[in-house]
C-alpha cells in the first residue's frame, strides 16, 4: 500500500477562521479518521487567514477513491458544512516526505 500524503492550505474568509478550526476538529476531524485517513498537524496564520493541515491516508483504495467515499458519506452530507461557505480559496499539495 502507498502513503499518499496532503497538506491543505485553505484561506478562511475574514471573520470565520476560529468558526472553522472549531468544526474542523468537532466534525470534520472524527469522521476522517473513521475513514481511515491520518492527521499530521494543523495550523493557523492568522494574518493571512490561511488554515494549514496535513492529511494522509494508507488503505486499499487510492487516497481519491477514498476522500470520494468520504465526501460522499452520509455522515458527511449530515454534518451540513459546506466548505464554500467558509473557505475562500484552496490549495491541495501531494508531497513525499523525505526525512
Amino acid at each position: 500500500m502507498t502513503v499518499t500524503t496532503q497538506v491543505r492550505t485553505y484561506t478562511v474568509r475574514d471573520g470565520l477562521l476560529d468558526e472553522w478550526v472549531r468544526r474542523w476538529k468537532e466534525e470534520i476531524v472524527p469522521l476522517r479518521l473513521e475513514f481511515g485517513f491520518s492527521l499530521g498537524g494543523a495550523w493557523i496564520d492568522r494574518e493571512r487567514h490561511h488554515f494549514i493541515w496535513e492529511i494522509s491516508y494508507e488503505g486499499p483504495e487510492t487516497c481519491a477513491e477514498r476522500n470520494s467515499q468520504y465526501w460522499g458519506s452520509p455522515k458527511r452530507e449530515a454534518m451540513a458544512l459546506d466548505p464554500k461557505d467558509y473557505l475562500v480559496s484552496t490549495d491541495v499539495r501531494e508531497v513525499i516526505r523525505v526525512y
